[in-house]
């Protein structure tokens, strides 16, 4: 095997699917008997649907979920006013999914592990890990059911109480971003309307705030409540209709069903690497982030989207082992940032707009970028390769797969590329101006010129030939 995957949640899955278009050898193991049912991580951000869009998934994304509700005031049994949840933007031609998506955590680990079968990809569940070990030539995860497995490279995917991280004694540098207790919930109930974010502010110092979300493309709606410190939440049907009543206009009994119940603290907290030897850790296993903005699950996704084209490129590319260092280098200076916009935005510092929707994140300091145009326009080497339509090709259409793609903008593309690298001509275009703007296979510029001078050599940091 090339490749353990450990934990079946968005970035375990996310990764699995990278790896079967490349025809790497992977399984993921999950220790839970299925997948997670909770609505947990809801949001879907513009720049992790252009992941989705790349991996097959976004049909059945934008098909499972919706847009975001505007927020609905409540005090005392009357609607006070709209609040606007997020500030709104348009898409654009180099933006095509500039607004975020709802759809339920577990819906989208589904419609994942649907797209993974597909590709022939395996998802083992009940597999209980207790111990890793490796050497020069790979890694040997021990399980609880005494069993073993042996591949090339292991993945930690298996969330913040990472059993991989502790193993490999790996640790996490953090801090409380909220002392205040949390419940989440997906509750069945009545006497709200599905058209609204429903929010019911504190009613005293002793109080806490309460929101009640449709969950789009369901009959559900997610439940959140804060709690006074040191207080023990309640997670059972009795705690959470408790809840409701006492901070709605609602009675106990209109909730008819509870599907699915959590508490926790929020926090925040970077693992301090993101690998070791042939371990690597994405997601919840490197980075824990408050719910606040929606900024988990997409920067998770995005670990995985960064280290599976990387693992491919060693595995089936002939791309050096050096390439696998600069998973790290790249990812854990997104995910700290991440980090600390997720605490402003729970404190209310922060809206939830241009920097959530995480498409201005990029690369240009990575010692994979190199840019080489005299005067760099919009559009620079290190830069999320924006959608847009070249000599009547649609861009996003172009980069989907596992390749290379070399964007050529009023500039004689050379010939004689690999056959990994496809070419898209044209003599204008407005977002990447003029020049020959090499896209990496994870959508953003590696490599930018005024001429082809130096993309040969920087093929071969690939092994492109």
């Amino acid at each position: 095997m090339d490749v353990l995957i450990v934990g079946a949640g968005p970035t375990g899955l996310a990764l699995g699917i990278d790896l079967a278009r490349r025809g790497v050898d992977a399984l993921v193991v999950e220790k839970a008997d299925a997948l997670f049912p909770g609505s947990r991580g809801k949001g879907i951000q513009p720049r992790t649907m252009e992941v989705f869009d790349d991996l097959g998934v976004v049909d059945a994304v934008r098909a499972a979920g919706g847009g975001y509700p505007v927020g609905m005031i409540w005090q005392d049994g009357r609607q006070m006013g709209e609040h606007q949840m997020f500030d709104p933007a348009e898409a654009t031609e180099d933006s095509p999914y500039n607004e975020p998506m709802m759809v339920p955590q577990w819906r989208t680990q589904q419609i994942l592990a649907a797209r993974l079968a597909k590709l022939g990809g395996t998802v083992s569940f009940g597999r209980e890990l207790t111990g890793l070990t490796q050497d020069a030539e790979g890694v040997t995860a021990h399980f609880a059911d005494g069993t073993d497995l042996r591949a090339r490279y292991a993945v930690a995917a298996d969330g913040g109480r990472s059993a991989v991280r502790r193993a490999l004694g790996i640790g996490m540098t953090g801090e409380p971003v909220d002392p205040k207790p949390m419940l989440v919930a997906d509750v069945r109930l009545t006497g709200l309307d599905r058209e609204h974010w429903h929010l019911f502010p504190p009613r005293g110092e002793d109080d806490g705030f309460l929101a009640i979300c449709p969950l789009a493309g369901t009959e559900d709606f997610q439940v959140a409540a804060q709690f006074p410190e040191g207080s023990t939440v309640d997670v059972s049907l009795d705690g959470v209709r408790k809840v409701i009543a006492a901070r709605s206009h609602l009675d106990a009994d209109a909730v008819t069903e509870l599907r699915w119940a959590s508490d926790f603290r929020p926090r925040m907290a970077l693992a301090d690497r993101f690998r070791s030897g042939r371990v690597f850790l994405a997601g919840d296993a490197a980075h824990i982030h408050s719910p606040a903005g929606g900024q988990g699950l997409n920067t998770s996704v995005q670990d995985a989207y960064n280290l599976g084209w990387k693992l491919g490129a060693v595995l089936r590319g002939g791309a050096p082992l050096s390439l696998l260092d600069t998973y790290e280098e790249e990812r854990r200076p997104i995910a700290a940032d991440m980090l600390g916009l997720s605490k402003s935005v729970h404190r209310g510092e922060t809206r939830r707009g241009e920097a959530t929707r995480q498409l201005g994140l990029g690369y240009r300091d990575s010692s994979l970028t190199e840019e080489t145009c005299a005067t760099p326009g919009a559009v620079r080497a290190g830069d999320r390769a924006p959608d847009g339509l070249l000599d009547g090709v649609r861009l996003f259409d172009a980069f989907r797969g596992p390749h290379w793609t070399l964007v050529a903008v009023g500039t004689e593309a050379p010939g004689g590329l690999p056959e990994a690298v496809r070419v898209v001509r044209g003599e204008a275009q407005a977002s990447y101006g003029a020049g020959l703007f090499l896209v990496r296979p994870d959508g953003y510029v590696g490599w930018a010129g005024d001429q082809a001078a130096g993309l040969t050599g920087y093929l071969d940091r690939f092994g492109l030939r």
